[in-house]
């Protein structure tokens, strides 16, 4: 009696285990997808990473806002995207690097191995220039360095190609807001 009992709860808890994942209406896959994303986003707050509002006022007028990684510090933006295998970057779709006055710095795609865009901002908010940029082979005695053309206070990398479903172009003026 006690084995029927027994066999009887642990078919209800299987049944139970079983109709929740399938009921949740998200695939393995899925589920997959969202472990890697939480995992991705675990590592970049532990980097010191924090999140930031990206305000893109497009040329029409309208405005549209993304919850992004912020690189402020010298160790961050040094650090950046490196080793990064998440295309949504841990759930930031973007990381922005913010300096505190004009700079003219190259980037380059050293231990970075997703193909990013970036897009350079001027202290006013105007993008001053954009670059798809492809990873550097590790074994790569040097790496391309992707010039902004003209001094920038913001740079944003995101996948490549993303920009423009942003709207990240000339004629856009874009800003940080407040964390997210």
């Amino acid at each position: 009696m006690k084995r029927r009992a027994l066999a009887a709860v642990v078919s209800v808890i299987a049944a139970a285990v079983l109709l929740g994942s399938c009921g949740s209406g998200v695939s393995s896959t899925q589920q997959s997808q969202q472990q890697t994303v939480a995992t991705a986003e675990a590592s970049m707050r532990a980097q010191g990473f924090s999140k930031v509002t990206l305000r893109i006022r497009h040329a029409d007028g309208t405005v549209e806002e993304h919850c992004v990684w912020l690189a402020d510090i010298e160790a961050e933006r040094e650090r950046g995207l490196m080793e990064i295998t998440d295309p949504s970057l841990g759930g930031g779709d973007a990381m922005v690097f913010a300096f505190a006055a004009d700079t003219s710095a190259s980037f380059w795609m050293k231990d970075t191995l997703l193909p990013l865009s970036i897009a350079w901002v001027d202290s006013a908010g105007g993008v001053v220039n954009t670059a798809d940029m492809d990873p550097c082979p590790s074994d790569a005695k040097s790496c391309p360095q992707f010039p902004p053309g003209r001094p920038y206070r913001l740079a944003i990398e995101m996948a490549q190609g993303r920009l423009q479903d942003w709207g990240i172009e000339p004629g856009a003026n874009v800003s940080l807001a407040g964390s997210c």
